[in-house]
C-alpha cells in the first residue's frame, strides 16, 4: 500500500517512475473516472512499463466528473476560478493532510523553512470568493509562519506598504505572494523599493486588467519594487503540488512532480526537450484523486527537467493560477 511518507521521500528518478508506476496501477483500479479513459485507449497496467506510456486524463473531466480514487468522504472541495456562465472545476480532496505535507515540503524544497519568513498575501479576487485551493495555501504558510505581521491584504494598499517597509527596517525575509493584477495596482500607488522581500506573482488578471506577457508583467514589478527578479508560482485546482520560478521564467518541480510535454496534433505522443507542446503533469501527491493529467497549458521541457509555460490552447479559458497567454 502506498503512503505520505513513500512520495514525499522521493530523492532520484527510479524511485519517482517506480513509485508513479504504483500509482498509475492503484488509481487504474480505484478510480472510475480513469479507469473508463485509459480502458477507451485500451491501456492496462500490465501494459506500462514507464511513465511515457501512462495516460493522461484530460483535465477537462474534473469540470464534468468526481475524480477520484478513494471511497472517503472528501474532506474539501476546491474550485476553480471563472467567468460568469463557465463551468469550474472541482477537485474532491479527501485526504487535506496530504495536500498540507505537499506545499509544506514543497515551499521549504525551494526556500527553506517557513519560520524564516514573514508570508504577506496581496490575493483580492480569491479571497472574494470560496474554495480556493491557493487561498488555503498561503493561510497555512501564513499560520506557520508565526510572524505577527504575516496575513492577507484585500485592497489595502498603504497598510500593506507600512508592513513591508517595517519588515525590511527589520531585515525580516519576507515573500509577498499577489495575484498580477494586484502587484500592479500596489506598484502603480505605492513607492517602495525591497532589499529582504521576495515577490511571488501566481498570475491572473482576474478580467481586472489586460492580459499581458509575463516579460511584460515582470519588467514592470521589477521596475516598481527596484528588484531584480519576480518570482513566480505554477498551480493549478486540480493538483495539489506547486512547481516555482525563481525569476528567470524556468519552473522547477518538486521530487513528487514531474512535467512531459505533449505532441500538440497528437496526444498521446511525447515530445523530446526543448521542443513545444502540450503540457502533462504527474503529480503524486494525487494520490486519491488522478496523478496524471494533461493540462491546456503549452510550455516546453528543458534538458535540466525545468520547464516554461508559453501559453495555452486556443478556445480555453484564461483562469486561476495558470500564467499569462503569450
Amino acid at each position: 500500500m502506498l503512503s505520505e511518507k513513500d512520495i514525499f521521500n522521493i530523492k532520484t528518478n527510479d524511485e519517482f517512475e517506480s513509485i508513479a508506476l504504483r500509482v498509475f496501477k492503484f488509481q487504474f483500479e480505484n478510480n472510475a473516472v480513469y479507469r473508463s479513459f485509459c480502458d477507451l485507449l485500451f491501456k492496462h497496467p500490465s501494459d506500462i512499463n514507464s511513465i511515457e506510456e501512462i495516460p493522461f486524463l484530460p483535465i477537462q473531466f474534473f469540470k464534468s466528473h468526481e475524480v477520484l480514487s478513494s471511497t472517503q468522504p472528501p474532506q474539501k472541495i476546491f474550485t476553480s476560478s471563472g467567468t460568469t456562465g463557465n463551468v469550474t472545476s472541482k477537485h474532491f480532496v479527501t485526504d487535506l493532510h496530504i495536500y498540507e505535507s505537499s506545499f509544506k515540503n514543497g515551499f521549504e524544497y525551494f526556500y527553506g523553512n517557513i519560520d524564516d519568513y514573514a508570508i504577506l498575501g496581496l490575493l483580492p479576487s480569491y479571497l472574494e470568493r470560496d474554495g480556493s485551493s491557493l487561498i488555503y495555501m498561503v493561510d497555512y504558510l501564513i499560520q506557520k509562519s508565526n510572524h505577527p505581521k504575516s496575513g492577507f491584504y484585500l485592497n489595502n494598499l498603504g497598510e500593506l506598504a507600512e508592513a513591508i517597509q517595517s519588515l525590511e527596517a527589520l531585515n525580516q525575509k519576507t515573500i509577498l505572494v499577489g495575484v498580477s493584477f494586484a502587484l500592479l495596482d500596489f506598484v502603480e500607488s505605492q513607492s517602495i523599493k525591497l532589499k529582504n522581500t521576495i515577490v511571488m506573482e501566481t498570475g491572473g488578471m482576474k478580467g481586472r486588467r489586460k492580459e499581458m506577457i509575463r516579460t511584460e508583467l515582470h519588467t514592470i514589478l521589477k521596475e516598481g519594487f527596484g528588484i531584480e527578479h519576480i518570482h513566480s508560482e505554477y498551480g493549478m485546482t486540480e493538483l495539489l503540488s506547486q512547481a516555482y520560478s525563481k525569476g528567470n521564467g524556468v519552473f522547477e518541480s518538486p521530487p513528487w512532480m514531474k512535467v512531459l510535454i505533449r505532441d500538440t496534433e497528437d496526444a498521446l505522443t511525447l515530445q523530446k526537450t526543448n521542443k513545444s507542446g502540450g503540457i502533462n503533469i504527474i503529480d503524486l501527491a494525487n494520490l486519491n484523486s488522478c496523478s496524471f493529467i494533461a493540462t491546456q497549458d503549452l510550455g516546453k521541457v528543458h534538458d535540466n527537467g525545468g520547464f516554461e509555460v508559453i501559453g495555452r490552447f486556443d478556445n480555453s479559458d484564461i483562469r486561476g493560477c495558470n500564467l499569462m497567454v503569450l
